[in-house]
């Protein structure tokens, strides 16, 4: 019995041992936290990580940029326009020596597209207007078009230039003809004739609504632009704070939360032929004007 007992104390200690370890181990890894549904969407859903851009801070004179574009895809020259002063600026990231010619009085100017050629800027009336873009090189552009009276009234913010059909789509920020609870409209122009639209888009924002709560007031698009390499089509709002990517046929696929630490005012968003993701910010009493480089995974 003696010689029993010696022997069964020790396994009895050493099973509580294991015991005990299980349970540390079991408590470690209950204790960790798991990720929000929201955080998975995000990991699983894009190819872009919000959360680590590349920033580029804007000269003074950029301070309220608002549209962004690249000619052809090619991010050696960033093209932008800013709200107030009828200017076409361009410069290379990261160098804030910027450029610009000078072709239309002060207004509200909100996005910028080139086009076979030609650029094409947005004014928040809807009204348009074009150039050659070898004329871009000068104080002052020659064969200025404007454009009135082509698409309904209302207050747009977004508009996309198609190189390959010559198309330009432009957005509703807040259009008499839409209910932006319900849904959100475009329009489609061919600059080979801007007597008409060509044709029209609508996002439904119910469709949001289903994958972030933010719309219940509606949804104000300030810029959008198309992935060359998925295909989608990627809006932003600034209202929303929000990023909203549909298929090519603007069915929503999802709709991302956007940090107000990073994003502090999103009005404009352009990519390269690479797929990479630029969004621009305009500034406050506390920060500058800047566009945000997200690499694609």
């Amino acid at each position: 019995m003696i010689i029993y007992t010696k022997l069964i104390i020790p396994i009895l200690m050493v099973a509580a041992t294991l015991s005990g370890c299980e349970s540390s181990k079991k408590e470690n890894k209950e204790s960790k936290p798991e990720k929000t549904s929201e955080s998975k969407s995000i990991q699983e859903s894009t190819e872009y990580d919000l959360n680590t851009p590349d920033k580029f801070n804007m000269p003074e004179s950029l301070f309220e940029i608002s549209g962004i574009t690249f000619n052809k895809g090619k991010n050696d020259t960033i093209y932008a326009i800013q709200d107030e002063e009828g200017k076409l600026f361009r410069l290379a990231w990261d160098v804030k020596v910027q450029l610009h010619t000078k072709f239309g009085k002060k207004g509200d100017y909100e996005d910028v597209a080139i086009v076979n050629d030609q650029a094409v800027i947005l004014k928040s009336n809807g009204v348009l207007y074009t150039f050659p873009m070898s004329e871009a090189q000068f104080e002052e552009p020659e064969g200025v078009r404007e454009i009135k009276k082509l698409l309904p009234k209302g207050e747009y913010e977004g508009m996309y230039g198609d190189e390959k059909t010559g198309n330009v789509y432009v957005i509703c920020k807040n259009c008499e003809l839409d209910n932006s609870k319900k849904d959100v409209s475009g329009y489609i122009i061919n600059l080979a004739d801007t007597t008409k639209t060509v044709g029209n888009f609508t996002i439904q924002v119910d469709e949001i609504k289903a994958i972030n709560g933010k719309v219940a007031r509606g949804f104000r698009p300030s810029a959008l632009a198309l992935n060359p390499v998925t295909n989608e089509w990627y809006i932003v709002s600034a209202v929303n704070k929000l990023l909203v990517v549909t298929d090519s046929n603007w069915k929503v696929k999802n709709a991302f939360p956007l940090s107000s630490n990073i994003f502090n005012q999103p009005e404009g968003i352009t990519f390269d032929k690479e797929g990479n993701l630029y969004i621009s910010n305009e500034g406050d009493d506390l920060t500058e004007g800047n566009i945000l480089k997200f690499k694609r995974k």
